[in-house]
């Protein structure tokens, strides 16, 4: 199984969701403010990280931030806040996933196995792929797990190299969100359609910002999604 590491100030909700995820068979650490957690993870090195995003000391957004400079690990974010704002937020920062209080613990540990399985056919594709996809000035290293447009590099979480590498094999097709849940999330993703929606805005926003504002993956209106440059 998994090296889980939870980082959450509340103790209850700490401790009910390391029962869960140690009955699970997980190997779980924990820490209870942000500096602890960035310390435990840089020493740990765990599988996963479940962090909320209000923590004393250093916040969850600080973390994260810290973290995807330094690796990919999976990142679940943890919140009170359920403004989309703040999910393009937590997206925005790396998180893979996004887990609104109050929630059920099963939902946590659900969660956590699909990030989980997704992450480990995202190294599977890796040592299969090789080459590079383009869509205008997008460039897709397939072997580097990097996306530039023109000469700016873009950061990318997993979650949205994962939907570029979709839509960038196929362009001109339009993706419906079933079939974007079924390919880029996994059978067994939980997610709603919604949060597809709030990866591929992010995901977006990223691309127009540095390609001169042009719109790369286009929206149709009552079926899905479709990248094009033109």
């Amino acid at each position: 199984m998994a090296k889980v590491l939870i980082v959450e100030d509340d103790p209850h909700t700490r401790e009910l969701v390391r029962v869960y995820l140690d009955r699970e068979g997980h190997d779980v650490l924990t820490a209870e403010n942000g500096i602890d957690g960035l310390r435990v993870a840089r020493e740990e090195a765990p599988d996963i990280i479940l962090l909320d995003l209000m923590l004393p000391g250093m916040d969850g957004r600080d973390v994260c931030q810290s973290l995807r400079g330094e690796s990919d690990v999976p990142i679940v974010m943890l919140t009170a806040r359920v403004q989309e704002g703040d999910r393009l937020e937590g997206f925005d920062l790396g998180a893979d996933d996004y887990i609104t209080k109050p929630f059920s613990p099963r939902e946590v540990v659900a969660r956590i196995r699909a990030v989980l399985r997704r992450a480990a056919r995202d190294r599977q594709d890796e040592e299969r792929q090789m080459g590079e996809l383009t869509i205008g000035e997008v460039r897709v290293d397939l072997r580097n797990r990097s996306v530039t447009s023109g000469e700016a590099d873009v950061k990318t979480t997993p979650t949205e190299f994962r939907l570029l590498t979709l839509f960038a094999k196929e362009p001109g097709r339009v993706f419906t969100r079933d079939q974007i849940i079924e390919r880029a999330f996994g059978y067994d993703y939980d997610g709603f359609d919604r949060t597809v929606d709030v990866h591929v805005s992010s995901l977006r926003r990223k691309l127009e910002a540095t390609n001169g504002g042009k719109r790369i993956i286009h929206t149709v209106y009552g079926v899905g999604y479709r990248v094009s440059d033109v």
